[in-house]
């Protein structure tokens, strides 16, 4: 049977029930109305109300329950066009995070989605949490930074939601070892680290110490490029002129070894930085301890923050930062739209570039 615009009955009442559903009018969890109260209302069999449900069952717009009934999936809170998109960093106040966090926001807006803002202090407990409440809101994509993205990811499950789902998300700055085949945008940090290096070699630096973090992915692959530029530069290298430090002693460690190194009349005329939180750390450190910068030690940093534009006048890496937020929004868009891998247009792998200032001194002139 079908009705004056040629739709069948079953037809019918799926798409009124899916149309229900998407609007909100019968929220995630709710109970649908019996099999019996759908066939009176609508004034069919109940044969054809069962076709109806089945089709509503097959695309997970609704779940039947042995004995309890049908209920609208719990899924559909996700399935709505909220226009609203989380964004998860490490931090959120200061450092490069203000501006990387107002490239989303621009991209976002112009868009129509908001952004609910969250932030892990770069403790995955945290994070744990965050993606709980996330997977109760709605929420159409999201944009998460990891947190200790050098160690194994141990709620994958979280994310298997994300995907169950069907949330896009993309991961920036770094990305988990066991996630690397989902959708992220990086800087290529192995680069960056081998250009603030040979910077220092070129200069005619040779006892290069360098300072990185070991609990996540940009600390690895800035390290990788600091022994890249010094096996270029024919030096071997020594696993004792480098300094590892994790989130929890990022705020004591980077200093305080430099302290240590010191009194221990290890030799060095230069320093590579992690980041420039810590060279200038290691600057402050290095000057309580009657070395001058960079007339006696030559440091780097990297992401030229506004610490390195002020009165340090570090040598660092530039970091996009609002670019690195718009791009990570716009490839979030693509997903959101699904546009395929091979018709994207956002690089994946952000070429870093050498911001050469005062806190490093060219040794080959005293030399020469």
């Amino acid at each position: 049977m079908t009705n004056e615009n040629g739709k069948t009955k079953y037809y019918v009442l799926m798409e009124e029930l899916k149309q229900s559903i998407l609007s909100g009018e019968i929220k995630p969890g709710e109970k649908l109305p019996s099999e019996n109260e759908l066939s009176a209302r609508y004034q069919i069999s109940r044969h054809t109300v069962r076709k109806a449900l089945s089709i509503l069952i097959n695309e997970g717009y609704i779940e039947a329950e042995h004995g309890r009934g049908t209920f609208c999936s719990q899924r559909m809170g996700h399935m709505k066009n909220s226009r609203n998109i989380a964004v998860v960093t490490t931090y959120i106040s200061d450092y490069i995070f203000p501006r990387l966090i107002q490239g989303m926001d621009k991209v976002m807006t112009a868009n129509g989605y908001s952004i609910i803002l969250k932030n892990t202090a770069n403790s995955r407990t945290k994070e744990e949490r965050v993606l709980e409440d996330i997977l109760t809101k709605d929420i159409e994509g999201l944009i998460i930074e990891p947190s200790k993205s050098q160690i194994f990811c141990r709620h994958m499950n979280l994310y298997a939601m994300l995907d169950q789902y069907e949330i896009p998300y993309v991961f920036i700055q770094g990305v988990y070892p066991q996630m690397m085949d989902r959708p992220h945008i990086l800087m290529d940090d192995c680069r960056g680290g081998y250009l603030v290096t040979k910077h220092l070699l070129d200069l005619g630096h040779s006892k290069i110490l360098g300072i990185f973090k070991a609990d996540d992915f940009q600390g690895k692959e800035r390290h990788k490029g600091y022994v890249k530029a010094l096996q270029e530069a024919g030096l071997s290298y020594d696993p004792d002129m480098v300094v590892w430090f994790h989130t929890e002693d990022r705020k004591m460690k980077p200093a305080q070894m430099i302290e240590i190194l010191l009194k221990q009349q290890v030799e060095m005329d230069a320093v590579v930085c992690y980041n420039d939180q810590i060279a200038l750390e290691v600057i402050r450190s290095l000057q309580k301890n009657g070395k001058r910068v960079p007339e006696d030690i030559s440091v780097t940093g990297y992401d030229n923050s506004v610490i390195a534009e002020g009165t340090v006048g570090l040598t660092t890496i530039a970091h996009p930062q609002e670019k690195l937020g718009e791009m990570a929004a716009e490839l979030l868009l693509e997903k959101i739209r699904k546009v395929p891998e091979e018709k994207s247009r956002i690089p994946r792998l952000i070429q870093p570039e050498l911001i050469v200032r005062g806190s490093t001194k060219d040794r080959n002139t005293e030399n020469g």
